[in-house]
């Protein structure tokens, strides 16, 4: 049995060892505090066999005890056993002669009892105290005569105080054994008045100590001791220690069980003081203007709007940020807005993160993109700067000559004619790279339509540049849809003075997109091409242009030909007159493994001499002339063989003369 005491001087975990060898349950959980009392409760309701059979020996040993110890007199001239004669007829005193000491002697009905009569100590006494006067030593032999034996082993002197035990202790005994220690031992010592209270008869205390001595054990589940029940007079025994605090997390309708002290005794702890639960403080936290976002406006029929993201190819997504109606007025927002601005959690109710305050509109502010002038009534122009496509770290052959024969300058509208397998998607990609590098304030965009996804996902490695992409594999109306968005984007950051450039691939795929949607009109050209469906593919190459006092829009795209479809020619066809530069690749270069495939006499673009200096285009023209009457593989390979001892095209230009 371990006693608080015990317990509060070990740590945590030896208590918790405690509690796992007396299968206290959900231990592990619990404070040191609470750990205790768990461990006092459970072994107070059940205890163990050994703990039984311990209590039992030792109660064993202590009676045997009691009934042996001879201790001498204080006063040896007084009450000497030795001077009186037992009184005859006691049937207590013979019946001790007869048995051995260690017999159990069985207990004697109290109604045959002789009374005797009551001493003069059961008039209550005075409130002055006696000095130097043993009351015992005068009361029990005049009580009790021809008791020699049982009378001596009282008087001669008092068993040892054994503390108190788990077991039933009638109300007669536990009156009559601590009224007779407690008389010896106070011999010397006032005389309480609450001890004179109880009117009991000196005999009855003896006969009943004597039988009480010898009675059998009953179960300590039967243990009760009522409280009313115990004697006024001032216990030896140390108070109780008082029960400790437990500030525990208890659930309001837990109770603690009742527990007993280290001395047996059942008493109700101090009711737990239950401590008014403190009102957390509701904290009204505001996450409105924390987080800052972007993302390309795409309004909705009902005049509401959704910020679509770059990461899903600007489809429906999770990011969607609601823009509502007001705001898309207040600030004259447009479809292909790109939008910057923080916005809220949303509220219950709601399904989206709302917009709540517009920081940028395409990179400007909103007070400077309110007046804006619209994309189609800005002035188109020719392209007057060049985008240089040499000199950077990845330069290679096909951009110099690109540079060199077929120029690209800011808002060019560029068609790629090539065959299949003729190099076309390295070479835009070459191109991307040119330009990234160059011109890091030009904004790039690649979108690839009905492509392979392998090749998306090699071009979004490989290129600094926003890839959008829609594969093969996806449906006709994503493609348009996806261009459209695109489309637009471009010419909102062109209303506000940006150089945008678009590489296409392949205006031939997204032309078979739209007149896969396109509604029939009964007008279908040859090749199964419907009259109208090639008027918006029309519209997204024809968008390109230089504007007049700042903006730019470039699209190179990529034409497919000889794929032995009829729509492609045609779509083709369609194209061939409508750009203002044009790249010729030649299958049979890329046959024989020779890149760029490019046919050098066939590719060209108009008004290169807004983009050359005079002196190169006078050089240009010479070289071209030289190059006239040869087929496609031959200029290539004359090419080559001398631009590869140069590092540049103006020290190859200069070389020519050389």
């Amino acid at each position: 049995m371990y006693d608080i005491i015990e317990l509060n001087s070990k740590l945590l975990e030896d208590l918790k060892e405690i509690a796992k060898k007396l299968n206290v349950p959900k231990f592990d959980s619990m404070g040191k505090q609470e750990l205790i009392y768990q461990i006092l409760d459970y072994q107070a309701l059940n205890p163990t066999k050994e703990m039984l059979d311990k209590e039992k020996a030792a109660r064993d040993i202590r009676d045997n005890k009691h009934k042996r110890q001879r201790i001498p007199s204080e006063n040896p001239g007084q009450n000497n056993p030795r001077d009186r004669k037992p009184a005859q007829g006691s049937p207590i005193a013979s019946s001790n002669k007869d048995k051995p000491k260690d017999q159990v002697a069985p207990k004697a009905p109290v109604e045959n009892k002789p009374v005797a009569a009551k001493p003069a100590t059961d008039k209550p006494a005075d409130n002055k105290p006696v000095e130097n006067k043993p009351a015992e030593s005068k009361g029990i032999p005049a009580v009790v005569p021809g008791k020699s034996d049982l009378a001596s082993k009282k008087k001669r002197g008092r068993p040892k105080r054994e503390p108190f035990e788990n077991k039933p202790v009638p109300v007669s005994e536990s009156k009559s054994d601590h009224i007779d220690e407690e008389a010896l031992r106070l011999s010397n010592e006032p005389i309480i008045e609450d001890v004179i209270d109880e009117p009991e008869v000196i005999r009855e205390i003896v006969t009943e100590v004597e039988n009480e001595i010898s009675q059998t054990e009953v179960p300590v589940e039967n243990l009760e001791i009522p409280l009313r029940e115990k004697p006024a007079m001032p216990s030896v025994l140390p108070p109780p220690p008082p029960p400790v605090e437990r500030i525990t997390e208890m659930e309001p309708t837990q109770t603690s069980r009742p527990v007993l002290d280290r001395y047996g005794r059942e008493y109700n702890p101090r009711q737990q003081q239950r401590y008014p639960e403190r009102k957390r403080e509701e904290y009204s936290w505001e996450f409105d203007g924390f987080i800052s976002t972007d993302g390309v406006l795409e309004i909705m029929a009902d005049g509401y709007g959704f910020l679509r993201s770059s990461d899903y190819n600007y489809l429906n997504s999770p990011d969607d940020v609601y823009v509502s109606q007001s705001q898309i007025k207040l600030f004259g927002l447009k479809t292909g807005d790109t939008v910057k601005g923080t916005i809220r959690p949303p509220k219950e109710g709601e399904k989206y993160f709302p917009l709540i305050k517009v920081e940028l509109i395409n990179g400007r502010t909103p007070d400077e993109v309110r007046d804006r002038i619209p994309f189609d009534y800005l002035t188109p122009l020719f392209p007057e700067k060049k985008f240089k496509l040499t000199g950077h770290p990845g330069a290679s052959m096909s951009t110099r000559i690109i540079d060199l024969f077929a120029p690209i300058g800011k808002g060019q509208r560029g068609l790629i004619v090539a065959q299949p397998k003729t190099g076309k998607t390295v070479l835009l990609k070459e191109i991307a790279n040119a330009i990234a590098a160059n011109h890091p304030e030009a904004y790039l965009i690649v979108l690839l339509i009905d492509e392979r996804p392998e090749e998306v996902t090699d071009m979004a490695r490989s290129v600094r540049a926003e890839v959008i992409a829609s594969t093969f594999d996806e449906p006709a109306d994503r493609h348009v849809k996806i261009a459209n968005i695109v489309l637009e984007k471009a010419k909102r950051l062109t209303e506000c003075g940006h150089d945008v450039v678009i590489l296409l691939d392949s205006i031939t795929r997204l032309a078979r997109a739209y007149n896969t949607v396109s509604p029939a009109s009964g007008k279908v050209l040859s090749g199964g091409v419907e009259a109208n469906a090639l008027q918006k593919p029309k519209r997204f190459f024809g968008a390109a242009r230089q504007i007049e006092n700042g903006g730019s829009l470039t699209i190179i795209a990529t034409a497919l030909t000889e794929t032995g479809s009829k729509m492609d020619e045609v779509i083709f066809e369609e194209f061939k007159g409508t750009g203002n530069m044009e790249l010729q690749l030649d299958r049979k270069l890329s046959n024989k493994r020779i890149y760029p495939a490019i046919d050098i006499v066939a590719s060209s673009t108009r008004r290169e001499d807004l983009l050359l200096d005079k002196e190169t285009l006078q050089r240009i023209w010479v070289l071209r002339n030289h190059l006239a009457d040869m087929n496609p593989l031959e200029s290539m390979e004359f090419l080559k063989d001398r631009m590869k001892y140069t590092n540049s095209n103006e020290e190859f230009l200069v070389s020519m003369n050389g």
